[in-house]
C-alpha cells in the first residue's frame, strides 16, 4: 500500500512553472493520426491534393501517407524554425524578448521592468 501512496504523490506533483517539460519520443509509436475536423480549409487542401496526385492512368493510389512523407522529407531548418516559432503563446514570445534582452544588455530585468522600458512608461 505504501508504494501506491508514493506513486500518488509522484503523480500529483507539480513542476516549478519555468521548468520546461522534457519531450520524449516513444519510438515503438508507428501510426500517427491527423485531426482535421474542426479545419475544414486543410481538409479541403488535402482532398484536392489527393485528388490531383490520384488522377492518373497507371499505378498504385496515392495515400495521405504519401503525401505526408513526402512534404516532410522536404521540409528545411527554415521550416522548423517556423513551425516551432507559430507553437509560441503571445506570453512565451514576450519572455523570449526578456530574456533576451537581458542576456543582450547583461542585465536583470523582470517582466515588469523590461515592459515599462519597451514601452517608454514613466
Amino acid at each position: 500500500m505504501e508504494n501506491t501512496e508514493e506513486q500518488k504523490q509522484i503523480k500529483t506533483r507539480r513542476r516549478p512553472k519555468n521548468q520546461k517539460k522534457e519531450y520524449i519520443i516513444n519510438r515503438d509509436r508507428l501510426k500517427f493520426y491527423v485531426d482535421v475536423s474542426e479545419d475544414n480549409k486543410s481538409a479541403e487542401l488535402i482532398f484536392g491534393l489527393l485528388q490531383t496526385a490520384n488522377h492518373k492512368e497507371l499505378g498504385r493510389e496515392i495515400t495521405f501517407a504519401d503525401l505526408a512523407l513526402y512534404g516532410l522529407a522536404q521540409l528545411t531548418e527554415k521550416d522548423i524554425v517556423k513551425i516551432q516559432e507559430s507553437s509560441l503563446t503571445e506570453m512565451e514570445k514576450v519572455e523570449r524578448a526578456l530574456l533576451e534582452f537581458n542576456t543582450k544588455h547583461g542585465l536583470n530585468l523582470t517582466l515588469g521592468e523590461f515592459l515599462i522600458k519597451k514601452l517608454n512608461i514613466n
